[in-house]
């Protein structure tokens, strides 16, 4: 799960991290009223789950409280397009200002997890306020890495290595190690999966602050957390996408125009690259699970036909837990229930399998099925072209 900007540096400021003072406006006399506050001038920010906000026009400085007025207002409302959003582009329904800040030196600071050591990585930086990608391909010797133990946590002498290799010096270097000992009791406590700073920047009065953040976190913990949740903001996620996990579904949009129904995280990312080897492109990600119901079955072909941009579906069911029978009873009822009017091809494999290829076979459907993954994905494929 994703939060905003602003609801970042709230956590961030509870866990004592530096940051520069700021405010959501509600409207335009807010934001002029907010911008006085801060000494006549303020940046004015768009706030979208997002990168590259700036590139976009989503981040502006206003030198007076009229001018942020102004750009309050042309904010509000707009489709904000970034290289992260897609060509459709986000819309802007909080606008968000902070006090603007002496900049002496930009630096770049994330935590991660890295699946590969199942430990958190911190990833640092000279080069602040670029993107990380940009520093890995043309300057890599200048992102440091430290893999943090998880049984000791986050070490003095780490945060300290870190420190040295962003050039921080004197007092500063003292904050930066503060800093970087608190950001990570935030990420292990609050269950994040990346916090990225970028840009951290050293302050000509010698503070180290985060003038940008973008947090994350682990939805399998988010039970744990009842104060992240309720930051969740329904307007930046996919209808279909928030439709799907009031039915336990795990579905993700893609761009697409065959959709997938499967059980099992593995078996859908199998499914859509042997799609894609065959020329197609899939719709979406959807996981039903491995004890998944007929109403789940039923719900997620719903979900998958709900996008116009849908020109055929396969569905790939392995039966361990989830017998075939039952998945092939809950196609041929959502099908008529429906009224699937693009082709369907199903692959069963498993427990009762059999069974449910002849109750397909049997229900005067134009259902396709297949004999095994290979021949469902060129079933699917053809089907579309």
């Amino acid at each position: 799960m994703n939060i905003h900007e602003f609801q970042a540096k709230e956590l961030l400021k509870l866990y004592q991290v530096a940051i520069p003072e700021g405010r959501v406006a509600q409207n335009a006399d807010d934001a002029r009223r907010i911008t006085e506050a801060f000494g006549g001038q303020s940046v004015v920010k768009a706030q979208i789950h997002a990168g590259g906000r700036g590139k976009g026009g989503g981040v502006k400085f206003a030198k007076t409280p009229e001018q942020a007025a102004e750009l309050f207002t042309q904010m509000l409302g707009m489709q904000l397009v970034t290289k992260q959003t897609g060509p459709e582009g986000r819309k802007v329904q909080t606008v968000f200002l902070s006090s603007p800040a002496d900049i002496e030196r930009e630096l770049y600071l994330s935590l991660l997890v890295d699946r590969g050591s199942s430990r958190v990585m911190v990833l640092a930086s000279t080069e602040g306020g670029m993107e990380i990608e940009e520093v890995a391909e043309a300057t890599p010797e200048k992102i440091v890495k430290v893999s943090v133990d998880p049984a000791l946590g986050l070490t003095g002498f780490q945060a300290r290595e870190i420190c040295f290799a962003l050039g921080l010096e004197g007092d500063a270097f003292k904050k930066g190690v503060t800093f970087l000992m608190n950001l990570y009791r935030l990420f292990v406590e609050k269950d994040c999966s990346m916090v990225e700073i970028n840009p951290l920047i050293l302050s000509k009065q010698g503070d180290v602050v985060a003038l940008d953040c973008k947090m994350a976190f682990d939805d399998n913990a988010l039970f744990r957390h009842p104060d992240v949740l309720a930051l969740r903001d329904l307007n930046e996620e996919a209808a279909e996408e928030i439709e799907a996990s009031k039915f336990n579904l795990n579905f993700i949009k893609l761009d697409g125009n065959i959709g997938c129904m499967v059980n099992g995280a593995g078996l859908a990312m199998a499914t859509m690259d042997i799609i894609k080897y065959h020329g197609g492109e899939p719709a979406n990600f959807l996981d039903v699970g491995g004890g998944a119901t007929e109403d789940a079955v039923k719900n997620a072909f719903r979900i998958i036909l709900q996008d116009p941009s849908v020109k055929a579906v396969l569905v790939n069911i392995f039966g361990g837990i989830m017998r075939g029978d039952i998945v092939a009873t809950g196609i041929v009822n959502a099908a008529r229930e429906i009224g699937i009017k693009v082709p369907v091809v199903v692959r069963l494999e498993g427990t009762n399998a059999e069974e449910g290829k002849r109750i397909l076979s049997e229900s005067g459907l134009n259902l396709q099925v297949a004999d095994g993954l290979k021949d469902a994905a060129q079933k699917a494929v053809a089907s579309v072209k």
